[in-house]
């Protein structure tokens, strides 16, 4: 029962923002919104768990087969910012020496 709650812990996670930010690397996060065709050039560490799913949010629409995921993926999203704001306060010191070191995370080439 621990290992099935751990696994579906680590499923959520896996798309959390924060964690896509800050737990992977910059090339990881950078692909997945440019694949979404994301209008956001840039994504500061600092609070990039939500500034992230903000980028997710603001790209196209999807046209055909996939709109149906689209559509339910701002409901998700929005869920997400809330727990991506709570962990992106706790890890603000180290995303602030990040940002201050490294910069930004670039989406666009």
């Amino acid at each position: 029962m621990k290992l099935r709650l751990m696994l579906l812990a680590a499923l959520m996670l896996s798309g959390c923002g924060t964690v896509q930010t800050v737990v992977r690397g910059d090339d990881v996060a950078a692909k997945s919104l440019r694949e979404k065709n994301s209008y956001c050039g840039a994504v500061p560490r600092i609070y990039s768990g939500v500034t992230y799913d903000f980028c997710y949010l603001n790209a196209p629409l999807e046209k055909g087969r996939d709109a149906q995921v689209h559509d339910s993926a701002p409901a998700i999203v929005l869920i997400d910012v809330v727990l991506s704001g709570a962990f992106d306060t706790l890890l603000l010191p180290y995303t602030l020496y990040r940002q201050q070191a490294d910069g930004s995370i670039i989406i666009t080439e």
